[in-house]
């Protein structure tokens, strides 16, 4: 059996019957590849159309995915239509691997890389595209034609002996070289440059783009090939510290290369996502810049890190964590990846956003908000961290110890909560819960510190905080719990209430609200977040990340087979590489908001490692709900 022939049996290909059936991809289309910096994403038709260097924050330089014409992209693609193209990752790394067969042609792969080895506080902004003619003779074409700015700098190009080179206003330059000895670049009439090459079986080249290098030079191919092998074994020997062994090892060793991939390596803070516009319905407004660290995934990300044995992500999450706390006196929602203040939002008018949903939004104006959740997720990782074996500095535990102090004062006050709507401010069940789990676990961590005072007084006020919500967080008919004091109406964070322990998952009020949600928020094994009013327009999809923790409710309920087939349905959801949207449309199944999403890995995570717990714990007898409610 040929090459193409075996990938071909494990994977679906793509069909391009004409150069417009890339972009028409859904935002799912695509593989990811990254050193720790920035990200690149990548189509199956050999196109990058995402990129901004040398940062996940930085301005793209290609973001064809927001704007065919105006976004700028480069591309290593057939000539002759149509092709079938395969995408697969080389097990075990983030090297992605892409094979297209042109009929009456051959099969050509493609390599891509971003180098990436342990040196984490410095990289060479480079991506390495190695080209290689499988069988037969494919002629290719090769585009560059990236646009600075967020497409808003139209860079003059200058074709050189050995390459091009890109230049901006601001005196930022991008270059491409392609090594094989005869290749001829020549500008194009509507920007950038591109030329063609046919190559034929056996010969293979390397094509690099570099980011403010000095004027392109020949291409050194063992340099390329040292940067290739190192990276994979870098990839392979960290993925294999994975500690989950359960019956979805794929999905959760995929989603751990994917959060890894998204760390910024000089400071330990993980991009929500590496994009920004991609609407959570085609053809609206919920646009939003996820290229920030939000202290509450930073949380999840600790947690998640610590199930998986990837102690030094764990930590260097905390520590980041404790440095921005150290330059802030208060707790912020959200930071950009170095710890400052995140930009406030900028309506980008000249793109047209994915499939012509725009504004896109550069920014992010939540920034701003209250969210008293936040605390509670940071102090319930800290207490995470101690308990897998980490350990709190004394300064780390005085800058806890202030945030739990300031939410002590403020738990009773209305909020944004988690969801971040521009509907204003409201008694949040979630944010209520959360604040139980600052005063729960930092009444633990006081003690460990000789808080004992600290411990009693936070304990006490716990109690307080959980009669609080018990009261007044319960339906008209003291049912199930409600989204918010006083409103009839759910959200999906309430799932969360048996996952943090607030009460157990066999408890009446928490049985009848897991229910309520699924009637009130699912459509089949998805779950919408709330369907009440947000003061935003349009709709969105199901959150992906909520029908993980509907997954991880039922499994500690002791509704095994329940939790099985919604945690199937939405790891399913995943594209053809494993990566997962932010949201997915219930109907159509496509994927929705930015892309790949950190939370809805994360959700993936937990999800897996809870449900494979309460197996193994079936296995052995020991299969009581109790038993599930003491899981970490």
């Amino acid at each position: 059996m040929d090459l193409y022939s075996a990938a071909r049996r494990l994977n679906r290909p793509f069909v391009f019957k004409s150069p417009g059936d890339g972009p028409a991809l859904d935002l799912g289309g695509r593989g990811i590849i990254g050193d720790g910096f920035s990200a690149a994403l990548i189509r199956p038709d050999g196109v990058i159309d995402w990129m901004c260097l040398p940062r996940f924050d930085s301005p793209s330089v290609f973001a064809a995915m927001l704007d065919g014409d105006r976004g700028g992209s480069t591309g290593i693609t057939p000539t002759h239509y149509p092709f079938e193209a395969l995408q697969a990752y080389d097990p075990g790394t983030n090297v992605l691997e892409t094979l297209f067969k042109v009929p009456g042609q051959g099969v050509v792969r493609v390599t891509d890389f971003m180098p990436f080895a342990n040196h984490p506080r410095s990289a060479i902004h480079e991506v390495h595209r190695r080209v290689q003619c499988v069988e037969g003779n494919v002629t290719l074409r090769i585009t560059f034609d990236p646009r600075f700015d967020y497409g808003r700098d139209h860079p003059e190009i200058n074709v050189g002996t050995h390459g091009c080179q890109a230049e901006g206003r601001a005196g930022e330059r991008l270059s491409i070289v392609f090594g094989k000895p005869d290749f001829t670049w020549r500008k194009l009439g509507e920007g950038g440059a591109a030329g063609e090459v046919t190559l034929r079986a056996g010969e293979r080249h390397w094509c690099v783009l570099s980011w403010n290098s000095p004027a392109p030079e020949p291409i050194a191919a063992y340099r390329s090939y040292e940067h290739l092998r190192t990276t994979r074994h870098t990839w392979r020997a960290w993925s294999m510290g994975l500690k989950y062994d359960g019956p979805w090892r794929h999905h959760v060793q995929r989603s751990a290369l994917l959060l890894k991939l998204l760390i910024y390596r000089p400071t330990g803070a993980m991009v929500a996502a590496p994009t920004m516009g991609l609407p959570e319905l085609i053809g609206g407004g919920r646009n939003w810049d996820y290229r920030y660290t939000w202290s509450r995934d930073t949380a999840m990300g600790i947690r998640a890190a610590n199930l998986l044995g990837f102690g030094e992500e764990a930590g260097d999450f905390f520590h980041f964590m404790r440095d921005v706390l150290s330059q802030n006196q208060s707790l912020r929602v959200m930071y950009t990846i170095d710890g400052a203040h995140v930009p406030s939002e900028e309506d980008l008018t000249h793109l047209r956003g994915f499939r012509n949903s725009g504004p896109v939004r550069l920014g992010n104006d939540a920034r701003d908000q209250l969210q008293l959740d936040t605390a509670g997720a940071l102090i319930d990782a800290a207490y995470l961290y101690e308990r897998f074996g980490g350990s709190l500095t004394l300064r780390g535990w005085r800058y806890l110890h202030q945030v739990i102090e300031s939410l002590g004062q403020n738990w009773d006050q209305p909020d944004h909560g988690i969801w971040e709507p521009r509907s204003g401010l409201q008694q949040n069940v979630h944010s209520k819960v959360m604040s139980w789990v600052a005063m729960d676990r930092g009444a633990y961590l006081a003690r460990l510190f000789g808080a004992e005072a600290s411990a009693t007084r936070w304990t006490e006020l716990a109690g307080q905080i959980h009669r609080d919500a018990c009261a007044r967080g319960l339906s008209s008919d003291g049912k199930h719990f409600v989204a918010s004091y006083g409103l009839p109406h759910m959200d999906a964070s309430l799932l969360l209430m048996p996952i943090h322990g607030f009460l157990p998952a066999d408890d009446p009020r928490i049985l009848a609200t897991v229910r309520e949600v699924r009637a009130q928020l699912g459509t089949g094994p998805y779950v919408h977040r709330y369907h009440n009013d947000d003061g935003l327009d349009g709709e969105e999809g199901a959150f992906v990340l909520c029908g993980f923790w509907l997954a991880e409710a039922l499994a500690m309920a002791g509704q095994l087979d329940e939790a099985q087939e919604v945690f199937i349905a939405h790891a399913e959801a995943s594209n053809h590489l494993g990566l997962l949207a932010e949201e997915i449309d219930p109907m159509s199944k496509e994927p929705l908001g930015n892309f790949p999403q950190a939370f809805s890995h994360l959700g993936l995570i937990n999800a897996a490692a809870r449900i494979d717990s309460a197996l193994r714990l079936a296995d052995e007898g020991m299969h009581s709900k109790s038993h599930l409610s003491r899981l970490p």
